[in-house]
């Protein structure tokens, strides 16, 4: 399984898109991993977590072909992780598919209703390009050669947000952001698995706090619960993303907070093969 992280910051992006922060500043003056697009990974080119509004900017800088992505994996629908209208963009005249194949999206019925919603409003044009699979906690789904397991996430009140365990029957990971520490019914389906990676939410850096998001603390507790409950193991791969100019660690201050604790710090490309 290769798993691409096209994006690895919050909902701002880093640098943020209109801050003067000094985080930010620091991010444009160093550039390299600290330059932070909205996150989404990319499993083994054909499944999809999240469609951010910067995805079109990772079509040009990784040199993808999104129309053979079959599936899509959304946490919730806030936009930075739901870009509901970029998906108007792969219906005529707009995209011409050669084997005319659809994307499912799989999500909350939020996430549903904003694929409605676009299709209304661009009188059907994804009819027959972009379906929708309406999704349940703790329900796993066949997903092309994978099993999507949507769990309960720590995110938001308005809405059932959701983490996916994700196997393609050799390999499991865990998509596990945005959430804060997981709630007790996510905690017990995971002890049924045990996890070859672990992608987990760092918005905080440095913060205290593990409701709604989390930093290195709680991804370090996190790792230390999951080895604990035998969910992982020694060879189990931990990896941080989704971080905020808020928490105000760079990329090597994060990786030297992190990596001496088994964690890797994930940065826009990084490509890791389980």
């Amino acid at each position: 399984m290769r798993i691409l992280f096209l994006g690895t910051s919050a909902a701002e992006g880093w640098p943020a898109v209109f801050c003067q922060c000094e985080s930010c500043g620091r991010a444009r003056g160093t550039g390299g991993p600290n330059i932070r697009t909205r996150s989404s990974v990319l499993i083994n080119l054909d499944l999809k977590v999240d469609l951010p509004p910067d995805t079109y900017q990772h079509v040009l800088k990784y040199a993808l072909d999104l129309a053979v992505v079959e599936h899509i994996a959304v946490t919730h629908s806030h936009q930075d992780h739901f870009y509901a209208d970029e998906l108007n963009m792969r219906g005529e005249p707009f995209a011409y598919l050669h084997e005319g194949k659809s994307v499912k999206v799989y999500g909350n019925k939020e996430v549903c209703f904003k694929v409605r919603q676009v299709n209304q409003l661009n009188r059907g044009r994804l009819e027959g390009v972009v379906e929708t699979q309406l999704v349940e906690p703790f329900k796993t789904y066949r997903a092309g050669r994978y099993l999507v397991t949507p769990l309960l996430a720590d995110h938001a009140e308005t809405e059932q947000c959701l983490v996916y365990l994700i196997s393609d029957g050799t390999k499991t990971i865990l998509h596990g952001h945005d959430s804060g520490w997981f709630p007790d019914a996510t905690w017990a389906f995971m002890e049924n698995h045990e996890l070859d990676m672990a992608v987990l939410d760092c918005t905080n850096g440095p913060l205290p706090g593990t409701r709604y998001h989390m930093g290195v603390e709680g991804v370090l507790k996190v790792k230390d619960e999951m080895v604990r409950r035998g969910i992982a193991s020694s060879e189990t791969a931990f990896v941080a993303t989704h971080f905020s100019h808020n928490g105000g660690l760079l990329h090597e201050q994060l990786v030297s907070r992190l990596e001496p604790a088994g964690v890797t710090v994930a940065y826009d490309g990084l490509t890791l093969d389980l």
